[in-house]
């Protein structure tokens, strides 16, 4: 388990990462959202030992993991630029990251490096951006670490590859509890990935939670009165939002699913539905309650 309590990070007058707690349960998948400058890739470089906090603490196991080799032989990090050694090829940092990790599985690499057409010969450095960072996720599956931290790691890979890639994500899971901590500013990357969020917006962590807890305590209502929305609603129900589209209101309403659907049947309206909220909706609905209004930090 990764436990991050009240990290802060400065570079001169610039706060990076503002007074940040965050906890990552093994087995699960964390996706760290947020705008670029938003501090995520600062925070994956303090999780990874690279960065120390100017204030706060980072374990993993609770071990500290700055200047500790024992804990980082525990992840590998994958940045959202690359770095190879001057005129590698694949085979090149294969061998050198079998000497890091004791188990690096060679055989899965040969196989995933053909499975995604990638000439280990081949120098690194005219790859495209996408074959770079396939190589980088080959590696770090193949280290059979505990966890894998990945910033940006699906920008820039075309659909088809990127599923690959989850499906990866997806096995060594189940397989062997792998841990992925994912960084990225489009949440629609990674939404059907991970298991909990954490929303960054300038250095700070406005939100952190369980999918699940959000998806069963948010919910949109399509509904239609026979005389307009009646008063005592707001008194009874924890409404986020209200849309009306002529005698059509759309209603964000925070609570019980049963609860709210028995009392709003009780009020006999002409017609009512739930309707599925995607996680955008989702966070955008959250942090509007909380004062924030994100429509235009997340895609």
């Amino acid at each position: 388990m990764i436990q991050a309590l009240n990290v802060t990070k400065k570079f001169e007058n610039m706060l990076a990462v503002d007074n940040v707690s965050a906890t990552i349960k093994n087995g699960n998948v964390f996706g760290l959202i947020g705008t670029n400058g938003a501090g995520k890739s600062t925070f994956l470089r303090m999780i990874s030992g690279i960065l120390k906090p100017d204030s706060g603490s980072i374990k993993i196991n609770d071990k500290d993991v700055f200047d500790n080799p024992e804990v980082k032989s525990k992840f590998f990090y994958i940045s959202d630029e690359q770095f190879f050694f001057s005129n590698s090829t694949p085979q090149d940092m294969k061998n050198y990251y079998k000497t890091i990790y004791k188990n690096f599985d060679v055989d899965r690499y040969k196989k995933l490096m053909g499975s995604f057409n990638l000439d280990e010969k081949r120098k690194i450095k005219t790859f495209s951006k996408g074959m770079k960072k396939q190589v980088s996720v080959i590696c770090g599956i193949c280290a059979k670490t505990d966890y894998l931290f990945c910033d940006e790691t699906f920008d820039g890979l075309d659909p088809v590859v990127r599923q690959a890639v989850k499906s990866l994500f997806a096995q060594d899971i189940e397989e062997r509890n792998l841990t992925p901590v994912i960084a990225s500013h489009n949440l629609r990357e990674i939404e059907d990935i991970c298991d909990n969020i954490g929303l960054l917006h300038r250095g700070g962590m406005l939100l952190s939670k369980d999918l699940d807890e959000l998806k069963l305590d948010i919910h949109k209502v399509q509904i239609v009165f026979k005389e307009g929305i009646p008063k005592d609603i707001y008194n009874n129900l924890d409404i986020m939002k209200t849309e009306s589209r002529g005698s059509l209101n759309v209603l964000t309403i925070k609570g019980n699913m049963e609860y709210i659907n028995g009392y709003l049947a009780s009020l006999n309206p002409i017609f009512f539905e739930m309707l599925p909220l995607s996680l955008e909706e989702i966070f955008i609905a959250e942090t509007e309650g909380i004062g924030y209004d994100i429509k235009s930090l997340i895609i």
